[in-house]
């Protein structure tokens, strides 16, 4: 444990962060570029301002719940003054991609590249995760028997609420623009995306796809996602490279090829561009082959 504002378990065989509370009543732990090794929950319970996050910018104020995937770039540029609390876990004290089963947040919260990295909740659910948050600090401060187990399942209500919400809020979103061409090219583009994204790289080929110019579905995907093509197409290779590093012990060059790189080495810049580490150093930090695991008592 650290302070009264921050509670911590710590990975015995390393010392590197498990699980962490925060709570925050300044951005002076998010005003500069974070990439961290760890999920990042982060609640504004007060204030507004701008988030940037991997290529896009997007406004966040009260109630907002932020949530970002380990290496994810972002950061909080508040308007005035700004509080509330952050939890962040490392992939080796609850893998999303594991148990994805259980809490379904893989694509919803984490990993979706086409919403915002956030989700507005609603008084049910503020009501909730508060009494989660509150557990949790009981937990951290008062250990007993199985300790990790307990705040795992906290842990997992937690996802499970954020990430119901926001799937009703897409839905939402998705039904109040049914009767618009624009969101019908948008799905098309999606369905495009996840059916070829291991063999098209070009933007060009995903416009002809959709019989659209380039120029137009680049407009489209900018006004409605806040993102051009390029980085769509880029964000959703990353997303698959890191799930592979992360959970198999493939060779990155076999996972290269299976991502449509014939070069291991322009895959690895490539991926490094757009992560700002290499695949070998994101499996060291993070993935299938790390020697410490998480233990804790």
């Amino acid at each position: 444990m650290n302070n009264q504002n921050t509670l911590t378990l710590v990975n015995p065989t390393n010392g590197n962060l498990a699980f962490k509370i925060l709570f925050f009543e300044s951005n002076a732990f998010f005003d500069h570029i974070q990439r961290n090794n760890y999920y990042s929950l982060i609640w504004i319970k007060e204030g507004s301002g701008i988030l940037k996050s991997d290529f896009s910018e997007y406004k966040f104020s009260t109630n907002h719940l932020l949530s970002f995937s380990p290496y994810q770039p972002f950061m909080l540029i508040p308007n005035g003054s700004i509080s509330g609390v952050a939890l962040q876990f490392h992939p080796d004290f609850f893998c999303i991609h594991k148990h994805q089963t259980e809490v379904a947040c893989n694509g919803v919260l984490f990993n979706n590249i086409y919403q915002p990295p956030f989700v507005l909740l609603d008084t049910k659910s503020t009501n909730t995760l508060q009494l989660i948050i509150e557990q949790i600090c009981f937990e951290m401060q008062n250990p007993a028997l199985a300790q990790t187990e307990l705040l795992v399942s906290y842990l997992k209500i937690f996802l499970i609420t954020a990430s119901r919400l926001k799937t009703e809020q897409h839905k939402q979103a998705k039904e109040d623009t049914t009767n618009t061409k624009e969101p019908f090219i948008l799905q098309s583009l999606k369905d495009a995306i996840e059916a070829y994204y291991r063999e098209k790289h070009a933007v060009n080929e995903y416009a002809e796809m959709l019989n659209i110019t380039p120029k137009s579905l680049a407009k489209i995907t900018k006004t409605h996602l806040n993102k051009n093509l390029t980085t769509l197409i880029s964000e959703r290779i990353i997303i698959e490279a890191k799930r592979e590093l992360y959970l198999t012990n493939k060779p990155i060059k076999q996972i290269a090829y299976e991502l449509g790189y014939q070069d291991e080495y322009y895959f690895s810049r490539f991926f490094k561009t757009n992560t700002e580490i290499s695949p070998q150093v994101y499996r060291n930090t993070v993935g299938f082959d790390r020697q410490a695991k998480v233990s804790i008592n």
